[in-house]
């Protein structure tokens, strides 16, 4: 079976998020984070380690907000036309080492088969082939090795034997991965000389220069596993933790986070702007009082809940083998209904 998923409705669908205040920091803190690293490698500021700290945390914020921007140029929810997302999104892999195109494949599976074997961006959580003990020890590798374990996570998708089965997808992804080294390869080269210009001494390399790095992708790992990591379900409401802020501190989280902790919501409409998502939760609640959906109210505790299964339940969906349907499919006409041309699956 193929699993291809639909591409049909994104035009329909697609609202650019540029009337909300997530757009200046979309667009903004990927900006710094590429603009301000050279100074904070000259070190600018002084060596104190306040100054340190400071660089840090700002430049480990505008790296994950990389990620979120990311995301969002494959959900076409930054700029009005696709191009301009696609383009977008395109030179934002190039940075960060993942071709645009391996993450949105990855991601519309990721949408379309939540929590299952072809969930392939919740690799190796949701491979039934994986040992519990392997599972057990990826999880550390992942947290702290973010930075290195993202990109081999989504180009697995390139090297499957069945997936993509389209040719024009392959080739996209291979020229992007071109694109990707010749860039590296150039940055690489640009940085050699410039340490080893004739008549001057080198500075040699400080491990606090890759650091925001490393806790940005750690943050974003963390993330992952809070939103999915021990559920079973494949219901983009079920099988996704949602954090509905209660109080300022998580409230203040959720902006920085893009809201995309309210997640069932942004799995079942996937369009839909960061504001609408606390709206379409109640909306999806009054309709079926009948459901459990797991909703928290702080961060606390949805990480709090999820600690555990670091340990007993370290996977995703119930580790069925056989191949799943997309379960965007079930709840389509429900959705039509009720929201217009919104669907579970990330169709782009």
């Amino acid at each position: 079976m193929s699993s291809t998923v639909s591409d049909n409705s994104i035009s329909a669908s697609r609202q650019p998020t540029s009337g909300s205040w997530f757009f200046p920091r979309f667009i903004l803190f990927p900006f710094l984070a590429m603009a301000a690293y050279p100074f904070f490698v000259l070190g600018a500021g002084g060596d104190h380690w306040a100054m340190q700290t400071v660089w840090i945390l700002f430049l480990s914020y505008c790296w994950f907000c990389v990620g979120g921007s990311f995301h969002e140029s494959v959900h076409e929810t930054l700029f009005k036309y696709k191009w301009a997302n696609v383009l977008y999104g395109r030179f934002l892999g190039v940075i960060i080492g993942i071709p645009y195109t391996t993450y949105k494949e990855s991601h519309r599976c990721h949408h379309a088969y939540l929590n299952t074997p072809v969930d392939y961006e919740l690799w190796p959580y949701s491979d039934p082939n994986i040992s519990l003990g392997t599972r057990r020890v990826f999880i550390w590798v992942d947290l702290i090795f973010g930075v290195v374990t993202a990109p081999y996570i989504y180009a697995r998708i390139f090297f499957l034997k069945d997936f993509p089965d389209s040719s024009k997808v392959r080739r996209a992804i291979f020229w992007e991965y071109m694109a990707l080294i010749l860039f590296w390869v150039f940055v690489f080269i640009a940085i050699y000389f410039l340490c080893h210009r004739h008549g001057e001494t080198v500075t040699p390399f400080n491990p606090l220069w890759v650091l925001p790095l490393f806790i940005a992708a750690t943050t974003n790992t963390a993330r992952k596993f809070v939103e999915h990591l021990g559920l079973k379900s494949s219901d983009p409401f079920l099988g996704t933790r949602t954090i509905l802020p209660g109080n300022f501190i998580t409230k203040m989280l959720l902006y920085f986070n893009f809201d995309i902790a309210i997640h069932g919501p942004h799995h079942r409409y996937p369009h839909a702007q960061h504001n609408e998502l606390p709206i379409k939760l109640k909306a999806y609640q009054a309709l079926h009082p009948e459901l459990e959906i797991p909703v928290y109210r702080s961060y606390t505790s949805a990480f709090f809940s999820m600690i555990p299964l670091l340990w007993t339940f370290p996977a995703t969906g119930g580790l069925q083998k056989n191949f799943p349907q997309d379960s965007s499919s079930s709840s389509k006409e429900e959705e039509d209904n009720t929201n217009g041309k919104n669907n579970s699956s990330l169709s782009e």
